[in-house]
């Protein structure tokens, strides 16, 4: 058994006057979306072996808030084929790159490919709880949003659309005190 956990970077600032899309930087509410996904990641115990995230300046930040919250150390790749990745490439880089003996990773990266792998991983929900669940997937992948599988696959390079069960779905405002 494999998991999967998909994180959209937290919220960014616009590219500015360069207009350099890949420098750009977490915003003050994207830094505090990205601690509480930290702590909400270490609570319910969907912390990572190994993380691949996109060299993009927005998701090593965020990267760096979440793992400061979480309760040891993780390795990461920063990986220059996950910058604004589809859906296949994403597929096709955790089957290439992710760590044979890690458990559970984590990719961060970018929509629309990042919202298309989880909806693609999900296939068809089987029960009520999971189409719940399943339905904040086809709504949108907002930023700094959450979505957890269980793959039953043993290899890395097994993982396919349809080979996960969605456990969990959260967003960052589902953690923000009311």
């Amino acid at each position: 058994m494999k998991r999967v956990m998909l994180l959209r970077h937290a919220k960014a600032g616009a590219a500015g006057d360069t207009g350099d899309d890949h420098a750009r930087i977490l915003t003050e509410r994207g830094r505090d979306d990205a601690g509480r996904m930290g702590v909400f990641m270490r609570k319910a115990g969907f912390e990572p072996n190994a993380v691949l995230c996109s060299t993009a300046a927005r998701t090593i930040h965020t990267w760096t808030v979440v793992q400061a919250e979480l309760s040891r150390d993780v390795p990461a790749l920063f990986v220059d084929a996950l910058y604004l990745a589809p859906a296949s490439r994403i597929f096709s880089t955790i089957r290439t790159i992710a760590p044979q003996d890690a458990s559970a990773v984590l990719v961060i990266g970018h929509n629309p490919g990042l919202g298309d792998s989880a909806r693609d991983l999900a296939g068809t929900p089987q029960d009520a709880a999971t189409r719940e669940r399943a339905a904040y997937l086809a709504e949108k992948f907002p930023t700094c949003a959450l979505a957890v599988f269980d793959c039953a696959i043993a290899n890395w390079k097994d993982l396919t659309p349809k080979t996960g069960i969605l456990l969990q779905v959260i967003r960052a405002k589902d953690l923000r005190n009311p």
